[in-house]
């Protein structure tokens, strides 16, 4: 008599439910990573740790439940639903209690003292273990209960454990999908906790219903197998090659999302893509071996032997990874619109890529339980023992070839010890299949050893170019690599790789290349991004430090997050007020890299200067003292694990850790960006400094200063004072800055202006991350679209007349400068801002029309400037913006609106404005 738990119907049932309860798991794996990070910070150590926890939980659950199953099984009634139910609801009842246990795990964290960084990871990883390993092990329960209670027979048995695999596999592949694109942007990780909680609640509530109605009509001997105290033979075997297979198989996933991240961008989308892909392709090689009626049992050897034959084809076609990046991002343009389109290529890209070998390894656990099961009636059992190996292997993917083996060695040597790995498990199987075969399985090992070493490496160059960033189609992208890259080349003529390593944070490459004017340029390659160049970043990095030290009350110690180019750093220690500055590194390579910036900044041995290579978040979190400045140069926002140097909690830890009269200064840029992007960051910024100022370095870098002190007043005598300091005005004359007033000419928005003015109702929070999903789609806007346009209200046009340090400058000088400042100052602003140059202009042509020297300026400027902003129809609307009387010019009300909103100075505000125009937008 057939049981109810094997009946088509809970079958079809159960098996629904495991694709919900298969995406959940995913979904809370990607949810506590975000929630932990606040614990471990976002480095690839703490990434891997995560992962390890996760999956040794896993590992721990498959053992324990198959052992559960195989006591249980012996029994008149099982019940192995009731067990299986229940668990479903302890996963939904812990997720429900998650944020509140995160929270005390938090305080308890923040609370023990700070010891040596080791000391202080190992609490915090056992920290981590206490809030995800509970959970983690009862997710073990999935595989080894349902493989015991669904099947009918041992006929049937491998079908239907490859549809329990395969499906909770399929659930996982939509899980890792939504989580990231959709569900953490929507809902915030509190939501999504809740909301998986339930799924999790009432898939549990399902299972307690089919247990309660196939109870109901089971006997004694309805049991759904019996058992057997016979040991699955060739477990051994099977345990070994699945353990080689799932470190393998983890250690090209994390492979393939770093070269994921030099052809696509690192953002948090491309490395979802890979795990999507990894996961929806081991779930169709399960559904495949669950479609066969009969399986020969020569398909488990050729299978892997298969496997490691497609790996080493892959592994030259992998280098040319960014050109295929490029081809497909140039096929999609500067509109947002293209975001979702664009990554569903991606996607369907990958997949064709890695369709074969990665469905392959999803038959892998399939074809090896349906070698055992012939050997044991304990299903559950036996598949808890497969998988729990398998789980620990991926687990040392994850932490060795994930992480520890980039400690020594590159992305292409890696790759070879994942297919030696798998090659050795091939000969392990064949010979356990056939005995007579072992000169076979060794002649096919040593094969794969030979190729492997005759395989060259790949090339840095190809890997660090950073083609993701070129949006449009080159004359040659659509001729194939070879051609691309040797056009490629011919155009960067010089151009070579001074340093690369694949370390365990970053793939880190120093390029060297000489520009127009043959001036050898040295950049810092972070993942296929440049992060600094010197010397054309120079002057963003060093005023990245000076100006804030310039404005601290009493600048002596200093916070860096981030080394890059050592700058920063540099121009810091060259103060001679500055005793120390701590920087916050996460990348060892960049460290390596320091000693090619040295013609610029010898920044790392310089006494004052205590590296911590680690994370930003971390290390302030558990830095002693307060420091009078802190300086974040983090990458963009897009980039996966930068998002938290952006976050409200981030910020309000540097606040915390500011002295008084301290200042925080954040980069941020205006290019591969949107104006509400640029908002968001505003406005999480005002949400924890109460007052904020904006400068500028060159044109599309920002830099945002929040101060500690809500009543900050600059003292124009005390500035001028440090000023005239030969410590301060040496840096800046190494910027070309050789005047205050050229430098107060970098102030955007005044101090109070970013309060008053109108933003963007979001804020980014470590609980609700959402910069990073809408940095990445802005990735896709129009070049240099972003801007800081805010509506001028009256409070905001007040705020910045009160507060603008030029302007006040200007009247402490008794309302009027000289000849020689208003040069200096149009200098400064014309080489980088267009529409307030011309403002500029027009407030000198307004004040002194008559002035020699202003007309000598202005033919001067027009005859080296390109554009609109100083042609005399421009110019005479904005000087009548400063004069009374009626408002005559050939624009419209529209476009008189749109040239007043751009061009508007805080420095120089109009006295009127344009009338009968619509009000400006942000």
């Amino acid at each position: 008599m057939r049981t109810v738990a094997g009946s088509g119907l809970a079958r079809g049932i159960a098996l629904f439910l495991t694709l919900l309860t298969g995406f959940t798991g995913l979904v809370y794996e990607v949810t506590w990573q975000k929630y932990l990070a606040a614990l471990l910070g976002s480095d690839s150590k703490a990434v891997a740790t995560v992962l390890g926890i996760f999956l040794g939980g896993l590992a721990a659950g498959y053992g324990l439940f198959g052992r559960v199953a195989r006591g249980r099984v012996r029994r008149d009634h099982p019940r192995l639903l009731l067990v299986y139910g229940l668990i479903e609801g302890g996963i939904g009842v812990y997720a429900l209690c998650f944020p509140l246990l995160f929270q005390g795990i938090q305080s308890i964290s923040l609370w023990i003292p700070p010891g040596p960084p080791g000391v202080s990871f190992a609490i915090d990883t056992f920290l981590c273990t206490l809030l995800i390993g509970p959970p983690a092990v009862l997710m073990g329960g999935t595989i080894p209960l349902l493989t015991q209670a669904l099947a009918r027979n041992l006929e049937d048995a491998t079908s239907l454990h490859a549809l329990v695999y395969g499906f909770n596999t399929a659930g996982a592949f939509a899980g890792a999908l939504c989580a990231g694109f959709f569900l953490i942007p929507w809902l915030g990780l509190g939501g999504v906790m809740a909301s998986m909680a339930l799924v999790n609640l009432a898939a549990g509530g399902v299972f307690l219903a089919l247990d309660h109605a196939a109870s109901e009509g089971r006997s004694p001997s309805d049991s759904q197998l019996a058992a057997s105290l016979n040991a699955p033979a060739g477990l051994a075997v099977c345990a070994a090659v699945a353990l080689l297979s799932g470190f393998a198989m983890m250690t090209i996933q994390t492979i393939l999302n770093r070269v994921g991240a030099l052809a696509l961008g690192a953002s948090q989308f491309t490395f979802s893509m890979v795990v999507a892909t990894f996961v929806l392709c081991i779930a169709l090689g399960s559904f495949g071996v669950s479609a066969l009626r009969r399986i020969p049992t020569s398909l488990l050897p050729a299978s892997q032997w298969l496997l490691v034959a497609i790996l080493l084809l892959l592994y030259p076609l992998i280098a040319d990874a960014p050109y295929w990046g490029h081809w497909l991002r140039s096929g999609f343009g500067n509109e947002e619109r293209n975001f979702y389109p664009y990554y569903l290529a991606v996607f369907a890209g990958i997949l064709a890529v890695s369709l074969a070998p990665l469905a392959l390894s999803g038959a892998t656990l399939p074809l090896l339980f349906h070698h055992l099961r012939r050997t044991t009636d304990e299903l559950g059992s036996a598949a808890g023992r497969l998988y729990s190996w398998n789980t620990v292997g991926s687990l040392l993917g994850a932490l060795l070839g994930g992480y520890a083996f980039l400690f020594w060695l590159d992305l292409h040597q890696i790759y070879w010890l994942a297919t030696i790995a798998l090659a050795v498990g091939a000969a392990l199987i064949t010979v356990r299949v056939f005995p007579a075969a072992r000169a076979l399985a060794g002649a096919g090992l040593a094969l794969s050893l030979l190729v492997v070493g005759l395989q060259p490496a790949w090339s840095p160059y190809k890997l660090s170019a950073g083609l993701f960033r070129n949006r449009t189609a080159l004359p040659y992208s659509h001729e194939g690599p070879e051609r691309f890259f040797e056009e490629h080349r011919k155009l960067r003529t010089g151009d070579y790789v001074a340093y690369y390593n694949d370390d365990p944070s970053a793939s880190v490459a120093v390029f060297r290349y000489p520009d127009s004017s043959g001036v050898t340029v040295t950049a810092i390659i972070n993942n296929g991004k440049s992060d600094g160049n010197v010397p054309g970043d120079y002057i963003t990095m060093s005023m990245a430090g000076l100006l804030p030290a310039l404005l601290a009350r009493s600048p002596e110690r200093a916070f860096v997050i981030g080394y890059g180019t050592g700058v920063t750093v540099a121009e810091l220690g060259a103060l001679d007020s500055i005793e120390e500055v701590v920087v916050a590194e996460i990348s060892v390579g960049v460290m390596e890299a320091a000693p090619y910036f040295d013609s610029y900044a010898w920044a790392a041995g310089s006494p004052k200067t205590r590296i911590i290579v680690g994370d930003a978040y971390r290390a302030l979190l558990r830095s002693h003292g307060n420091y009078d400045l802190i300086v974040s140069e983090p990458s963009n926002p897009w980039v996966t694990g930068v998002e938290m140097l952006f976050s409200r909690e981030f910020l309000e830890a540097a606040r915390a850790r500011l002295s008084p009269g301290g200042v925080y200064l954040q980069w941020f840029h205006t290019y591969e960006t949107d104006s509400r992007t640029v908002g968001i960051v505003l406005k999480t910024f005002r949400e924890v400094f109460s007052q904020v100022a904006v400068w500028y370095s060159q044109r599309g870098d920002l830099m945002v200063l929040g101060f500690r002190d809500p009543d900050v007043r600059i003292d124009l005598d005390e500035l001028e004072a440090r000023w005239s300091r030969q410590d301060y005005s040496e840096a800046f004359r190494r910027i070309r800055i050789d005047s205050l007033p050229e430098l107060l000419a970098h102030e955007l928005l005044p101090l109070s202006v970013v309060h008053e003015a109108e933003l963007p109702d979001e804020i980014h929070t470590l609980t609700h991350p959402i910069l990073s999903h809408r940095a990445a789609r802005a990735f896709f806007a129009p070049q240099n679209s972003a801007s800081l346009l805010v509506e001028l209200t009256p409070e905001v046009r007040r705020a910045g007349a009160e507060n603008s340090l030029l302007r006040r400058y200007h009247e402490h000088r008794g309302g009027t400068l000289s000849d020689t400042d208003r040069l200096s100052i149009l200098g400064e602003t014309c080489a980088y801002r267009d529409a307030l140059c011309a403002t500029l202009f027009a407030h000198w042509l307004h004040e002194e029309p008559d002035s020699p020297v202003l007309a000598q300026a202005l033919a001067t400027a027009r005859r080296l400037r390109v554009g609109a902003s100083l042609k005399p129809r421009i110019l005479d609307l904005l000087r009548q913006l400063y004069e009374d009387g009626e408002l005559v010019s050939d624009f419209d009300a529209a476009d008189r609106r749109t040239i007043y909103q751009r061009a508007y100075h805080h420095a120089a505000p109009f006295t009127r404005e344009p009338r009968q125009a619509p009000p400006p937008s942000s």
